[in-house]
C-alpha cells in the first residue's frame, strides 16, 4: 500500500535546488480507478440485496461490479493464457461467473472486489517506486559552470572562461567552477578553493564538511559559503548519485522468493482446480447423468473449492497489523511487507537519523582555566559571534544560549572563512569560533588536550578565542534518540543476534555511538554502494563487511535495514525488508523502504516486527481453517451429493471465520502486547 507521508508544507525552491518531482496520483492508475469503481458499486448493491429489494435495483449494479472490477484482470488472464501461463486472476473471474450462474451473485461480486483492490494496490506500488527513482535524479543538477581552457567566449553568449553546459556532456578531466549554494554537476577532486560541502545525502554525514585542494567531492552535494574548482573524475553516468539510481532500480525490479512461492502455487492450483471441475461436469455427464445436475455439481464445485478463504486468511490478519501499526505510527506499504517483517533475522541500523536525531546539539560548555569566564560568559560570547551565520554548528550554539535563556551582546564586524569558523566584535572584544584543527596555532597546552579529549569522545570540538587568546571549548554531537538503546536490546532479543551500525561517519564517532547503545558491530565511513554490498553479501550468505560480492558460503540472513537520508536508499532497496524514519527522512528513502516510521518513535521498530510475527501466526490458522473447510466440503461434493445451500454456507461460513480471526489484530490489545513482545 502506497501513502503520501511528506506532508510538509511546500516552498518555492531555490535557484540551486533540484526541481519539485511529481507524485504519481493514485487515482491516475487505470487499475485503482476501476478497483474503486467496483467497490462503490458494491457497496451500493450490498444493502439492497441482503434487505431483498427487487432484483431490477440491485442486480444491474453488481452487474456493473463484475464489468468493472473484473474485465481488467480477466483480459490479462486470457492474454496470459495465449502465452501458455494459467493466471489465477481468470480463474477467479470464471469463478464469479459460475457463482453468478447459479444464483450466488453477492459471493461471485466480493471475489471480483478483491481482486481487483489487490491489483490496484500493486500498481500503486510499483508506481511509487519508479517515482521515487526519478525524484533521486533531480538531486544531480542539470548544468554546470565548466571553465575553458582557451579563453573563448562560449556557445550559449558567455565570456570570461565560462560557459554552462548540460551536466551530462561533462567528460573526465574537465574543470567546472561551483559558486557558493550551488549544487556539484560531477563527481571530481578540488582544484583550487576552501568551502564546506554538504554532502548528507551521499554519506550520512549529519555536518557540512571542510573541502579543501585534493578533497574529493560528489555531484549532487551542496557547497556552502566558499567558491570551488573542482576537476572532474568520474563520467557523470558513473557517479556516486548514477550509481544509487542503478541500484534501487535494479533492486525494484527483483521479485521476492515469496512472491515467486506464490506464484508456483498460483499456477498449480488454477491448473488443478480446472482440470477438476471439468472432471466433475463430465465424467458424471459420460455415465448418464443429466446436463443440469451435472452443471449443478460442478457450479457447487467451482463455488466450494475457490479460493475465497484462502483469500482471506492472508489478507484480514496483514491488513489488520498494517492499520494497527499505523494508528501507532508506523506505515507498512503493502501486505507481503508486513508479512517480511516478521522474517527478519538481522537489523542493520544507520546512525545519523536514525540512532540520533539528526540534529547538532550543544553537549558541553568547558571556559580554559586562566580566562576568566564561566560557561554562560562563554556560550554569550560564541553564540553571539556566530549569530549572523547559517552554519549548522552556528545554529547548535544559538539553540543552546537560548535554552539557558542568554542575551546576546551586539556584534559588529562579523567575517566567515568557509572550513575555518567566524570572528566578531562582541562588547570590543574579538570572538573567533571555529575548529581547532584549522587554528593549530593557537591551540597549545589545556585547549589541545581538551580537544582531543572531546573528539575522543566522539564529539565535534568547537574553539573559542577572545582577543587571540583560547578562551574556551564548545563541545557539539549529533543527541542520541532517548529509546536507541532499549530498542537496539529488543531488536537482539527478537532475532537472535545484536544489530549492525551501518555509517558513512567516521569510525571514531561510530565506534563511540555504538557502545552507548549496545552494538559491537560497527562498519563505518561506508558509501551508499558499500551499504548496499554488506546487505546483499549477508542475504546470500557472505560476511557482510561491504568490500566484495561475498561466496554465498554462509549462512543466509534476512535483513531489516533501518536509515532515514538518500544515503541509505540503496542498502534500504537491498535488503528484505526496509524501515525509514519518517520526520527527517529523504523523499527517495520514504518511497524506497517499505516502511516508514512516521512520528520518529524508534521503539516502534520492534513492536511491528512483534506484530508481524504475529501476524503471520494467524495467517498459517487461517490457511489451516481455510484448509479443512474446502477439502471437507470438496470431498463431501465428490463422495456424496452436497446440496447448494450448505455448499454455500460451508465456503461462505469458513471465509466469515478466518476474516473475524485475522481482524482480531485491529484491537488496541494487539499493539500493547507486540510493545511488550518487542521490549
Amino acid at each position: 500500500m502506497s501513502c503520501v507521508l511528506d506532508q510538509r508544507p511546500e516552498s518555492p525552491p531555490a535557484e540551486s535546488s533540484p526541481a519539485p518531482r511529481r507524485r504519481t496520483r493514485v487515482l491516475a492508475l487505470p487499475e485503482a480507478r476501476w478497483a474503486l469503481a467496483a467497490l462503490v458499486l458494491f457497496l451500493i448493491a450490498l444493502p439492497l440485496n441482503l434487505l431483498g429489494a427487487p432484483a431490477w435495483t440491485w442486480g444491474p449494479l453488481f452487474a456493473a461490479t463484475y464489468l468493472t472490477g473484473g474485465w481488467e484482470p480477466g483480459w490479462e488472464g486470457l492474454k496470459a493464457l495465449k502465452e501458455k501461463t494459467l493466471d489465477v486472476d481468470l480463474l477467479m473471474v470464471v469463478a464469479a461467473l459460475g457463482a453468478a450462474a447459479i444464483g450466488q451473485v453477492l459471493d461471485g461480486a466480493l471475489l471480483i472486489v478483491i481482486f481487483a483492490t489487490s491489483g490496484a494496490l500493486e500498481a500503486v506500488a510499483t508506481a511509487r517506486t519508479a517515482d521515487s527513482v526519478r525524484g533521486l535524479l533531480d538531486l544531480a543538477p542539470a548544468t554546470a559552470t565548466r571553465l575553458r581552457t582557451d579563453g573563448s567566449d562560449g556557445t550559449d553568449g558567455s565570456v570570461g572562461g565560462e560557459e554552462t553546459v548540460p551536466a551530462e556532456t561533462l567528460v573526465v578531466g574537465d574543470t567546472i567552477l561551483v559558486r557558493p549554494g550551488e549544487r556539484i554537476g560531477a563527481d571530481g577532486l578540488v582544484v583550487t578553493g576552501r568551502s564546506e560541502v554538504d554532502q548528507a545525502t551521499i554519506t550520512g554525514e549529519p555536518l557540512p564538511v571542510a573541502k579543501q585542494p585534493g578533497d574529493e567531492v560528489f555531484a549532487g552535494t551542496v557547497n556552502g559559503a566558499g567558491a570551488l574548482r573542482v576537476t572532474v573524475r568520474r563520467d557523470p553516468s558513473d557517479s556516486v548519485i548514477a550509481r544509487i539510481v542503478q541500484m534501487v532500480e535494479e533492486a525494484s525490479r527483483t521479485k521476492a522468493p515469496t512472491q515467486l512461492f506464490i506464484e508456483k502455487i498460483e499456477q498449480r492450483y488454477s491448473i488443478g482446480m480446472v482440470i477438476a471441475t471439468l472432471a466433475v461436469f463430465a465424467i458424471p455427464l459420460a455415465f448418464g447423468s443429466d446436463l443440469r445436475s451435472s452443471l449443478l455439481r460442478a457450479m457447487t464445485f467451482m463455488i466450494v473449492a475457490s479460493p475465497c478463504a484462502v483469500v482471506l486468511s492472508t489478507m484480514p490478519p496483514l491488513l489488520s497489523a498494517i492499520a494497527n501499526a499505523g494508528r501507532h505510527g508506523v506505515l507498512a506499504k503493502s501486505a507481503v511487507v508486513m508479512e517480511r517483517l516478521g522474517q527478519i533475522d538481522t537489523v542493520a541500523l544507520d546512525k545519523t537519523g536514525t540512532l540520533t536525531e539528526g540534529t547538532p546539539r550543544v553537549t558541553d560548555v568547558h571556559p580554559l582555566p586562566g580566562s576568566g569566564l564561566t560557561e554562560e560568559t562563554l556560550l554569550a560570547l560564541s553564540a553571539a559571534a556566530e549569530h549572523p551565520s547559517e552554519h549548522p554548528l552556528a545554529r547548535a550554539v544559538l539553540d543552546a544560549a537560548d535554552e539557558r535563556g542568554l542575551a546576546l551582546p551586539e556584534v559588529t564586524d562579523f567575517s566567515s572563512a568557509p572550513g575555518q569558523g567566524v570572528s566578531a566584535t562582541v562588547d570590543g572584544r574579538k570572538v573567533q569560533v571555529g575548529s581547532p584543527a584549522r587554528l593549530v596555532p593557537c591551540v597549545t597546552g589545556p585547549a589541545q588536550a581538551l580537544a582531543r579529549e572531546l573528539e575522543d569522545a566522539g564529539r565535534t570540538a568547537v574553539l573559542v578565542l577572545c582577543d587571540g587568546a583560547p578562551a574556551g571549548m564548545i563541545a557539539i554531537a549529533d543527541r542520541l534518540r532517548p529509546d536507541a538503546a532499549t530498542t537496539v536490546a529488543a531488536l537482539t532479543a527478537l532475532t537472535g543476534r545484536p544489530p549492525v551500525l551501518l555509517t558513512g561517519d567516521n569510525p571514531r564517532a561510530a565506534r563511540r555511538l555504538a557502545a552507548e547503545v549496545g552494538i559491537s558491530d560497527v562498519r563505518a565511513g561506508l558509501l551508499p554502494q558499500d551499504k548496499a554490498a554488506a546487505v546483499r553479501q549477508w542475504e546470500r550468505g557472505g560476511e557482510g563487511d561491504g568490500g566484495g560480492e561475498g561466496d554465498g558460503g554462509g549462512e543466509r540472513r534476512k535483513v531489516l535495514v533501518v536509515g532515514d537520508g538518500v544515503n541509505d536508499a540503496p542498502a534500504l532497496a537491498a535488503a528484505h525488508t526496509g524501515i525509514a524514519m519518517g520526520k527527517a527522512g529523504s523523499d527517495l528513502a520514504l518511497e524506497t523502504a517499505d516502511a516508514v516510521v512516521v512520528r520518529d518513535e524508534l521503539a516502534t521498530i520492534p513492536a511491528v516486527v512483534a506484530l508481524s510475527r504475529t501476524a503471520r501466526r494467524l495467517v498459517v490458522q487461517n490457511l489451516v481453517i481455510a484448509a479443512v473447510f474446502i477439502t471437507g466440503l470438496v470431498v463431501w461434493d465428490l463422495v456424496a451429493t452436497l446440496p447448494l445451500p450448505l455448499g454455500v454456507a460451508g465456503h461462505e461460513g469458513s471465509t466469515v471465520i478466518v476474516g473475524l480471526n485475522g481482524l482480531r489484530l485491529l484491537r488496541e490489545a494487539a499493539w500493547r502486547k507486540s510493545l511488550a513482545d518487542g521490549a
